[in-house]
């Protein structure tokens, strides 16, 4: 953490304080100066929500410096990212629109950060780095407002109605006054957090073939390991507590299976969706770790649940990821529907054993004493009940239609 605080004046006034979210990408590397010669002292927050290394994360810290913060903090967020989005992300189960695993979901953590900063500051201009084509504009500016009356400043949303090629003048802008910018940031934007990776721009989306730089932590196929990969997972009440016997954070055990599962390439999709603003988005994404716990979890619960539970349960998980997606994380139905999803999670308890040979993960194998099965009936072995109770069964659970077609043979022969 850097503090480094200093008086600006531009014009002859005073600068007045505003906290920028940073991540040091093309973007939110463009606000620094662009916000100071708008007559703002900038404090950037960098988040941390996993998936950056201590190197990265001092090189941020020196190129907020270097571009001229007055102060720079970073936050380790990955503890309420867990709490805030990944439990609550596994117990629904949903992915928005049944591709996506909501990467982008620690922007709300991020904002908490940000505000709590703005409050030490004692400053009500609080900024980011978001377009005005995407969803995060959205996220960031309604968990603002719903946490409390600050400024809200976009500057990359000010330049785009004079300047159509955005990231170009971006680039322009920070070249001009003597900034470099990483060769990969100027063709891709990168969201990286212990979530997973997203990348857009380029070919992808111009709707192209992603090109072999377009890949973060998966590996490639040519570079997958010969031998499965078999891990083990305990779940509590829904949620994991144990990788391979070891008892370990959640967090700690998303990081690990990050790592294992992105070296056999699971986990990567690409994905096209319809934004909150009505335009079509397509990114690539990688959440190894993340797919190998939903598939676990999704495995235990099925065989938990009651089959009105399993079949009720996915309506709130969707109303669930789609408030989340849109930016209403703070909305009081999200916080009715996660009662109702934490409740779901009592019984679900066990161990799940998962699998993978490459780019897809199973899970193969299911143990835990409240399974819903009983010795007196296997399905498609045996069971102790006989002819007369399966065919008694089904004449009455298929009356209604049994009826409905025996009145319409009737009317035929009329």
């Amino acid at each position: 953490m850097s503090e480094r605080e200093e008086s600006v004046s531009v014009g002859g006034t005073e600068a007045r304080d505003v906290v920028l979210a940073f991540s040091g990408g093309l973007d939110t590397s463009f606000c620094v100066p662009y916000l100071r010669e708008q007559g703002f002292r900038v404090h950037t927050v960098f988040a941390d929500t996993g998936g950056v290394e201590e190197s990265e994360r001092r090189a941020i810290e020196a190129r907020a410096i270097a571009l001229g913060a007055a102060s720079h903090r970073t936050v380790d967020l990955r503890a309420a990212l867990w709490e805030g989005f990944v439990r609550p992300f596994l117990w629904s189960g949903a992915w928005y629109q049944g591709r996506y695993p909501l990467l982008v979901s620690d922007r709300y953590a991020i904002v908490d950060a940000c505000v709590a900063r703005c409050r030490e500051l004692g400053t009500r201009h609080i900024a980011h780095g978001c377009t005005g084509m995407g969803n995060d504009q959205v996220r960031f500016d309604l968990a603002i407002r719903a946490l409390g009356d600050f400024t809200i400043h976009a500057p990359i949303r000010e330049i785009q109605r004079e300047h159509r090629e955005v990231r170009a003048f971006e680039q322009r802008f920070l070249e001009e006054r003597g900034f470099s910018i990483p060769a990969k940031a100027k063709r891709y934007t990168i969201n990286e957090n212990i979530l997973g990776v997203t990348l857009s721009g380029g070919e992808i989306d111009r709707f192209e073939e992603p090109s072999a730089e377009a890949r973060a932590w998966c590996a490639p196929r040519e570079a997958w390991p010969n031998e499965p990969l078999r891990v083990r997972l305990r779940f509590e009440r829904g949620e994991p507590v144990a990788l391979d016997g070891r008892s370990l954070p959640g967090i700690e055990i998303l990081d690990r299976l990050n790592r294992e599962f992105a070296r056999y390439g699971v986990g990567r999709g690409i994905y096209t969706g319809d934004t909150t603003i009505g335009l079509k988005g397509r990114i690539v994404f990688e959440a190894p770790g993340l797919t190998a716990l939903a598939t676990a979890h999704r495995a235990l619960e099925e065989a938990i649940l009651s089959k009105h539970q399993n079949r009720f349960k996915p309506l709130v998980a969707s109303k669930w990821t789609e408030l989340v997606y849109e930016g209403f994380y703070f909305d009081p139905l999200k916080r009715d529907l996660e009662a109702f999803l934490a409740s779901s999670q009592s019984e679900v308890e066990g161990e799940v054993l998962l699998e993978s040979h490459g780019g897809v993960v199973e899970a193969v194998a299911v143990r835990s004493s409240r399974l819903l099965i009983t010795p007196r009936a296997t399905y498609a072995q045996g069971a102790d009940w006989g002819v007369q109770e399966a065919e008694g069964f089904i004449r009455l659970y298929g009356m209604s239609s049994t009826l409905w077609a025996e009145i319409r043979r009737q009317e035929s022969k009329a």
